[in-house]
């Protein structure tokens, strides 16, 4: 028996037919605050390019990262920018109520390598080449 989602007991196609005062109205209140303030002109842009490209499989490249994951989303291909380069992530419901920038790291584990000459006691008396 395959789980079907829901978020708060609601359907994925119930959740993509409301509007957006109406979806507020169960998302979390930091989400509930951003879009009942309305959105941003860029965020009402990458919206219109959802709505545009809704059932081909083409990748939506922004830099909106404080968009919230929408019902509509689901299922699209969007590549988010981290600050260097662009990462690609699929939306998957589970996402709904997220922000575009928590689906992409914007920090790399930094991997030091061997210490240099003089940065210990014991290598301080080592001769350089």
């Amino acid at each position: 028996m395959v789980k079907k989602f829901t978020y708060k007991n609601k359907t994925l196609e119930y959740l993509q037919n409301l509007d957006l005062k109406d979806l507020a109205k169960l998302l979390p209140s930091r989400q509930r605050r951003s879009i009942l303030r309305g959105l941003t002109e860029q965020q009402k842009i990458l919206l219109l390019k959802i709505k545009k490209y809704k059932n081909s499989k083409k990748t939506i490249r922004t830099q909106v990262r404080d968009m919230i994951v929408l019902p509509i989303m689901v299922g699209m291909n969007f590549s988010i920018h981290n600050g260097k380069d662009y990462t690609q992530v699929q939306i998957i419901d589970e996402m709904i109520g997220h922000y575009l920038g928590e689906l992409t790291l914007t920090r790399k584990k930094v991997g030091h390598s061997a210490p240099g000459i003089g940065a210990t006691k014991s290598s301080a008396g080592v001769a350089k080449k």
